[in-house]
């Protein structure tokens, strides 16, 4: 059993040994984490790019329990429920808060040891415990070279990479929202093509029936009506099914597998004005896929002088006493132990880190490269889109609307034969799929542009190219 002297040393020794494991509390001039934690996040922490700001303070207006939207939908509306809903965006938000949990950790000291060794127990001469001593011993491990601040500091930054793979993962949930409701406008409106289309092959198959049983068209012609009756009513069924697709996914954005919305809502036709491709340049920068790589290279350099730490030896400081049960005395223990670097100073992790320092400066280059042409790709896409839309729009749609009216017309009156009612319907009907196709390609570019650009279209249009 230790006797009181023992207890009372070590009850002294404890706190002195123990008190700065509790929290870490750098020297003075040394930064504290709170320190470390302003000088990065005030240069290179993570912040909502303008794309993500905008629907970010419109999900603040939505309820927690509405967790499936109904009635008619908005992409503001979309948007929202898709950033406090969506399932990949929650797996990203606990690998955050895991990294600050990493933060915590990497700013305690290490804990002190307790060592409690007894010799002498028996010899030839000592037949029994009488002439035993105990010896009770604290040793707590010194760490040396800044260790802790500089493992701190790595930990904040990789926080603060985790914050920027959290930002672009909502700016990709916010274009796949986008996409997707695009997606679900133009499969409504190629369903309400689809649907003009079987009425109006309804109405041709009604006036050729009339005709046939008043003699002046061939029964064949009445046959070909109703092939292409037939045909239109397919391509109804196929736009039916094409939409119930698109609902799916735009619900499984918000995480939801049963779509209870009404309809999407939102304006195909409008066509904004397009900036040019270098002002579109100037904002780049805005990419959390490019902004993150200021962060990146800090977080290299920081592992970097953490290694450097490592070459620095730690030191053991130790502190007890010593009893001697045969004669009650006791006497105090202290030592110091420290390694001695003659083969191992950390060479290799040392190497290492500076190459991942240069590996991560030759991706940053090659991130650029691929987002520059990704722009490129992106604004010529959406330059076409534009171009065929406003043709469309302005020359191919009057003209072939303006020729079915006068063929119809005209077959009525006998002018025209079946044949020529199905071409001009047909050209009709194409006109509008391709001007529809144009519209989705146009918008889902946009989409695309602003992904990139991470920020709304508009904003590009007021800078000076």
């Amino acid at each position: 059993m230790l006797s009181k002297h023992l207890s009372l040393l070590l009850l002294t020794t404890l706190p002195a040994l123990t008190g700065g494991c509790r929290a870490y509390s750098p020297p003075v001039g040394e930064p504290t984490n709170a320190t470390l934690l302003e000088q990065t996040s005030a240069t290179i922490s993570p912040t909502p790019a303008p794309l993500v700001q905008k629907f970010k303070e419109a999900s603040q207006s939505i309820p927690q329990k509405a967790i499936e939207p109904t009635g008619e939908l908005t992409l503001e509306e979309v948007a929202a429920f898709a950033l406090l809903q969506n399932p990949e965006l929650a797996v990203f938000s606990q690998e955050v808060r895991a990294r600050e949990a990493a933060v915590l950790q990497a700013g305690l000291l290490p804990n002190p040891q307790l060592s409690i060794q007894g010799s002498n127990l028996a010899n030839s001469r000592l037949k029994s415990f009488d002439g035993p001593s105990t010896t009770v011993q604290l040793s707590q491990l010194i760490l040396l070279g800044g260790k802790i601040a500089k493992r701190v500091k790595a930990a904040q930054l990789t926080q603060d990479l985790a914050g920027w793979d959290y930002e672009a993962k909502r700016v990709e949930v916010l274009t796949q929202v986008a996409q997707s409701f695009i997606t679900v406008l133009s499969a409504q409106e190629r369903l309400a093509l689809a649907q003009q289309l079987v009425r109006l092959a309804e109405q041709v198959a009604t006036t050729v029936s009339k005709r046939v049983q008043a003699g002046k068209i061939s029964p064949v012609e009445e046959t070909k009506a109703q092939v292409a009756l037939s045909s239109v009513r397919i391509e109804l069924t196929r736009a039916k099914r094409e939409l119930r697709v698109a609902r799916n996914q735009l619900a499984a954005v918000w995480g939801s597998t049963t779509p209870r919305f009404q309809k999407a809502v939102g304006q195909l036709n409008e066509l904004s004005p397009l900036p040019s491709l270098e002002q579109l340049a100037q904002l780049v920068r805005q990419n959390p896929d490019l902004a993150r790589w200021t962060n990146e290279l800090a977080q290299r350099q920081a592992l970097i002088d953490l290694e450097k730490s490592k070459a620095i030896p730690d030191l053991t400081v130790s502190f007890g006493g010593t009893e001697y049960a045969d004669t009650g005395d006791y006497a105090l223990v202290a030592g110091i132990s420290i390694p001695l670097p003659l083969f191992d100073r950390n060479q290799g992790g040392i190497a290492e880190a500076q190459r991942r320092l240069t590996k991560a400066e030759e991706e940053r280059r090659a991130v650029e490269v691929q987002v520059a042409t990704a722009l490129s790709s992106a604004y010529q896409r959406l330059a076409t889109a534009h171009a065929e839309a406003t043709i469309l729009q302005t020359q191919v749609l009057p003209g072939a609307q303006s020729a079915f009216d006068a063929v119809n017309q005209g077959f009525r009156l006998g002018k025209f034969d079946f044949l020529s009612v199905l071409d001009a319907q047909r050209t009709l009907f194409d006109s509008k799929s391709q001007y529809l196709q144009a519209l989705t390609d146009y918008h889902q570019a946009v989409a695309e542009v602003e992904r990139l650009i991470g920020e709304r279209l508009e904003a590009a249009s007021n800078i000076e190219g």
